[in-house]
C-alpha cells in the first residue's frame, strides 16, 4: 500500500484542506464532524453513535422504524436488515474506503482507511493530526520491535497503539479500522519493505501478527468470546498483503505488474502460514489482498485465496479489502483476461473481495449488476461482513468502556517509556571485542559522534509513521554524557562526497571515545524501492574505516537499517570494538541507543533476518520465488531455513554484556502414535531410499495432533550484569529427507535473568506443528524417525523420536 488514483488523491486533498480550514476557523462541532464522521464530536464530550435516539431525533427520523438499531437482535440480523433496506445505487456507494452513508436511513459516512503499523499514522484519510492532537507515540518500526523476540512486548505495544487510536476517535481525529500490520515474510534481503515486517521466519512473523493484532483488537474480558462473529473489538486490525508479495520495484519489475510464480509447497510452508496464524490465533477482523498476481491470477481476484482459503478454511471473522486501487491495477497493469471495468469488479466480488480501497467498486459495480455479470446478492454478502465489523466496534451502539479516553491518553509518559523500552529490547549487539561496550561514562570527557545518522530524527521513525510525540536524536541523547564533537562525515545518506570525512577523523583523533552512526534510510530501502546491493552506500565504508583507524579511544559502530548489510569490513576490523544494529528505533531511538552504549541497558535483541554477504545478490534475481535452492540454475536457498552458505551474521544472532549458560532439566524425547485403520502411511522422498522407514510419515490432516513435546531449560546468568536472554528453539527433520528445511523456529521466549541468577524456561511443542514437513505435493506430514530439537546455535540439542504403530 498504497497507490492512489489521481481523482481519489484530489478528493482526499480537498477533504484534508476543508478539515484544516474548519479547524482553524473554530467551526461548530456539527459542521466539523459532518466532514469527518457525524457520529463523533471533536471535543469528545458529546460522543454519539449511529443508533443514538437523540441523534435520530435531530435528523428528523424515527429510530424505532429501523430494526438494524435494535440492540436485542444479533449483529448478522441487524446487518442484513440494514443492507436489505438499501437500493442498489446506495449499496455500491458503501463499497469503497470512503463509505458514503445513506442519509434517508440515518447511516453516516465512514472512512475505512487508517494505518497503525507502529503507532497511529497519518497515512490514509481516516486519521489526522492538528492543534488538538498534535501527535501520537511513534514506536520502533516493526523490524526493530520484532528483534526483541518478546510476544508480551508485541501485544503491549498493540494495546498502547489501540488506546491512542480510540482516544483519537473520541476526539474526531481517527477512525476505528486500521490496515496494519504488514506480515509478509522477507524472502529476499533486497526487499524495500523489510522495515515494516517481522522478518524472514514465517512462524515468528505469525506470532508477531497474532500478538500485535490481539493488542489492537481485544477488549479486556472478551478474549474468549464464544461467538467470534460478534466478539467486541477495541479497534479493527488488518493483516496484509495477501499473498506472496515481496517485490516492489527491482530493476524495472514493479509490484503492480509482477506475477509471483510460486509452488504450492512454498505457499503452504512460507507465504500462507503467517496469515493463517493471524486469522486463527489473532482472530484478525480483516485481510488485505495484494497488487501482484500469484501464478497468473491477481491476488484480489483469486477465489482460491480469498473465498476458499481465508474465509473458508481459516474462517475469517471480518472483511477482505484490496490494496489501494488494486482493481484498477488488475485492468490497466495486469490486463487480466482482457477484463473491462465491469468484468473486473464482478471477478473480485465473486472471489471474495468485500471492500475496495479506491473507486472501482463505487463506479462500476452497479453497471456490472445491470449487465448481469455479478449478482446483487454478492454485494449484500460483502456489505454484511463490513457492517458486522462496525457493529462489533461500537460504531452503531457505542462503546462506553472507552468513552473516557481522550487527549491525556495520547503520548502519555507510559507510552513514551514503552517506546523507549521497545527500542532497547530490539537493539542487537553484533560485536563486542574486549568489552568495548558498555562505555564507562566516568572516563569520557569528550565524545566524537560521527555519521549521517548521528543526528537522525525523521529517519528513526521510518514509514507509515504519524507525528511523533517527542523525538530525541542519538546526538541529543549522547550529549547528556559529556562534551560532544559532532561531525556528519557525509553530506547525505548516499554519501557521494568524501570531503567531510577529514573533519570526522580530526574529531576521532581527539575524543576519548567515538560513536559512528551510519546505515541506510528510506531513500535506499522503502515501499516501491528495492535495493540493488547489500553494501553501505557511497563513501560510508571509507568514512568508517578512516575514522576508526585514527581514533584515540574505543570505536562503536551503530547501524540503522531494516535489511541486512555486508559489513564484513567492520566485523573484521580490530579498530572497531563494537557494533550495534538498531533498525529504525522510533521516536525514543536516541535515548535507547545511549542507554545501551553507556550500560544503562544490557542488549538482548536477535536478528530477525539473515545478514548475507554482498555476493548473495549476484547469485540469483530477486524475482526468483522458490525458497529452496534451484540447482539447475545455481540459485542458493533463501532464508536461514534453506540457505547453507556463509553469512555475515546469521538469523537469530545477538550478543550480550553478560554470559548465559543453558542446562536441559527435563525433556520428553519421543512420541508413540497409535494408528487406526483409517490412517495410512505416506511416502516421502529420502536421498537414500534404503533408509526409508517402514511408515515414512502420516499426513497431518489424518492425525488428531494432541501429542506434545515438553522440556525445561535452566538459563543461568554467569556474568556480572543483569540481562535478558532469548531462547530460540528450532526443530530439524530426520536426516536424509530430500529438499526439506535445514531447521525451523518452533518456539522462543525472552527471559530476564539477574547477574548470578537463573530462570527455568518451559516449552510445550505440539508435535504436528513443530515437527511437520511440507512435501513437494504441499501435504503437511509428520515424518517418523529421529527429529532434533536445538536451542540457539546448538547450545542444547536432543533427539525426539516419532514412532507410528497399528
Amino acid at each position: 500500500m498504497a497507490k492512489i488514483s489521481s481523482s481519489l488523491l484530489l478528493h482526499y486533498f480537498i477533504v484534508a484542506f476543508l478539515l484544516i480550514s474548519a479547524s482553524a476557523r473554530d467551526v461548530p462541532n456539527h459542521a466539523y464532524s459532518t466532514l469527518r464522521h457525524d457520529y463523533a464530536a471533536p471535543s469528545g464530550s458529546n460522543l454519539t453513535f449511529v443508533c443514538d435516539p437523540q441523534r435520530y431525533n435531530n435528523l428528523g427520523l424515527d429510530m424505532t422504524t429501523f430494526p438494524f438499531c435494535d440492540k436485542s437482535l444479533p449483529y448478522d440480523v441487524r446487518a442484513s436488515d440494514l443492507v436489505n433496506q438499501m437500493t442498489l445505487s446506495e449499496k455500491v456507494l458503501q463499497l469503497g474506503n470512503n463509505n458514503r452513508g445513506v442519509p434517508r436511513l440515518g447511516l453516516p459516512k465512514y472512512e475505512w482507511w487508517s494505518e497503525a503499523l507502529h503507532g497511529v499514522s497519518n497515512v490514509g484519510p481516516g486519521t489526522f493530526f492538528d492543534d488538538l492532537v498534535p501527535g501520537a507515540t511513534s514506536f520502533p518500526c516493526v523490524i526493530t520491535t520484532a528483534a526483541a523476540f518478546n510476544e508480551s512486548l508485541w501485544r503491549t505495544v498493540g494495546q498502547a497503539v489501540s488506546t491512542e487510536a480510540r482516544a483519537m476517535y473520541n476526539l474526531g481525529r481517527a477512525g476505528l479500522t486500521y490496515w496494519s500490520p504488514n506480515i509478509n515474510v522477507v524472502r529476499d534481503p533486497r526487499w524495500g519493505r523489510a522495515i515494516e515486517t517481522p522478518g524472514e521466519d514465517p512462524f515468528v512473523v505469525g506470532k508477531y501478527a497474532a500478538n500485535y493484532v490481539r493488542g489492537l483488537q481485544d477488549v479486556e474480558g472478551t478474549e474468549n468470546f464464544t461467538d467470534l462473529n460478534s466478539r467486541p473489538l477495541k479497534v479493527s486490525s488488518c493483516c496484509k498483503h495477501f499473498a506472496a508479495y515481496d517485490v516492489d520495484n527491482w530493476k524495472g519489475v514493479v509490484r503492480e505488474a509482477f506475477d509471483a510464480r510460486v509452488t504450492e509447497q512454498d505457499m503452504v510452508e512460507t507465504f500462507l502460514r503467517p496469515f493463517e496464524m493471524c486469522v486463527k490465533e489473532g482472530d484478525v477482523s480483516s485481510i488485505m489482498c495484494s497488487y501482484n498476481r500469484v501464478n497468473g491470477i491477481p491476488a484480489c481476484a483469486d477465489p482460491k485465496l480469498l473465498n476458499q482459503t481465508v474465509r473458508g478454511e481459516w474462517d475469517l471473522h471480518g472483511y477482505i479489502v484490496s490494496d489501494c486501487d488494486s482493481i484498477e491495477v488488475l485492468v490497466d497493469r495486469h490486463h487480466w483476461l482482457g477484463d473491462t471495468n465491469e468484468d473486473a469488479v464482478a471477478h473480485t466480488l465473486r472471489a471474495g473481495l468485500d471492500l475496495d480501497c479506491g473507486e472501482y467498486y463505487t463506479k462500476y459495480v452497479g453497471t456490472s449488476v445491470q449487465q448481469g455479470k455479478v449478482r446483487e446478492a454478492d454485494i449484500d454478502k460483502s456489505l454484511k461482513f463490513l457492517y458486522v465489523v462496525l457493529m462489533r466496534l461500537g460504531f452503531f451502539d457505542g462503546n462506553p468502556q472507552y468513552n473516557s479516553l481522550g487527549k491525556n491518553d495520547i503520548c502519555s509518559d507510559e507510552h513514551v517509556e514503552l517506546a523507549r523500552e521497545a527500542a532497547r529490547e530490539g537493539i542487537v549487539l553484533l560485536k563486542n571485542v574486549a568489552e568495548t561496550l558498555p562505555v564507562n561514562s566516568d572516563k569520557i570527557k569528550t565524545l566524537a559522534v560521527i555519521g549521517p545518522h548521528a543526528n537522525a530524527t525523521k529517519a528513526m521513525i521510518g514509514n507509515y509513521a504519524g507525528v511523533p510525540c517527542k523525538i530525541i536524536s542519538p546526538l541529543d541523547a549522547l550529549s547528556a554524557y559529556g562534551a560532544v564533537d559532532y561531525q556528519v562525515g557525509c553530506g547525505e545518506m548516499k554519501c557521494k562526497d568524501e570531503t567531510l570525512i577529514f573533519p570526522a577523523m580530526q574529531a576521532a583523533e581527539k575524543a576519548d571515545a567515538t560513536v559512528i552512526i551510519a546505515g541506510i534510510d528510506l531513500s535506499i530501502e522503502a515501499e516501491s524501492l528495492d535495493r540493488d546491493d547489500l553494501l553501505l552506500p557511497g563513501f560510508q565504508t571509507q568514512l568508517i574505516n578512516q575514522v576508526a583507524d585514527v581514533a584515540k579511544g574505543p570505536v562503536v559502530l551503530v547501524l540503522l537499517s531494516a535489511g541486512g548489510l555486508d559489513i564484513s569490513f567492520a566485523k573484521n576490523n580490530p579498530k572497531i570494538g563494537a557494533i550495534l544494529w538498531v533498525g529504525y528505533p522510533g521516536e525514543q531511538g536516541g535515548p535507547a541507543i545511549a542507554d545501551v552504549i553507556f550500560g544503562k541497558y544490557n542488549p538482548g535483541g536477535r536478528l530477525p533476518l539473515t545478514w548475507h554477504e554482498a555476493s548473495y545478490t549476484d547469485m540469483l534475481p530477486m524475482t526468483s520465488m522458490p525458497l529452496r535452492p534451484v540447482d539447475s540454475l545455481g540459485y542458493p536457498g533463501r532464508t536461514y531455513k534453506f540457505f547453507n552458505g556463509s553469512t555475515v551474521y546469521p538469523f537469530g544472532y545477538g550478543l550480550s554484556y553478560t554470559k548465559f549458560n543453558y542446562t536441559l532439566k527435563s525433556a520428553v524425547r519421543s512420541a508413540h502414535i497409535k494408528l487406526n485403520k483409517f490412517q495410512h502411511c505416506y511416502s516421502i522422498k529420502y536421498g537414500d531410499e534404503s533408509n526409508n522407514p517402514p511408515c515414512p510419515s502420516i499426513r497431518i490432516e489424518d492425525l488428531d495432533c494432541k501429542d506434545e513435546i515438553h522440556f525445561e531449560v535452566q538459563v543461568q546468568n554467569v556474568g556480572a550484569k543483569d540481562g535478558s536472554e532469548v531462547a530460540i528453539v528450532y526443530s530439524k527433520p530426520p536426516q536424509g529427507i530430500v529438499a526439506t528445511h535445514i531447521k525451523q523456529v518452533v518456539g522462543f521466549q525472552r527471559v530476564f535473568v539477574p547477574a548470578g541468577g537463573s530462570k527455568t524456561v518451559k516449552f510445550a511443542l505440539n508435535v504436528c506443528n513443530s515437527l511437520r514437513v511440507i512435501d513437494y505435493n504441499a501435504y503437511s506430514v509428520l515424518p517418523s524417525g529421529e527429529h532434533t530439537i536445538t536451542i540457539g546455535d546448538d547450545i542444547i540439542s536432543f533427539p525426539v523420536n516419532i514412532n507410528f504403530s497399528n
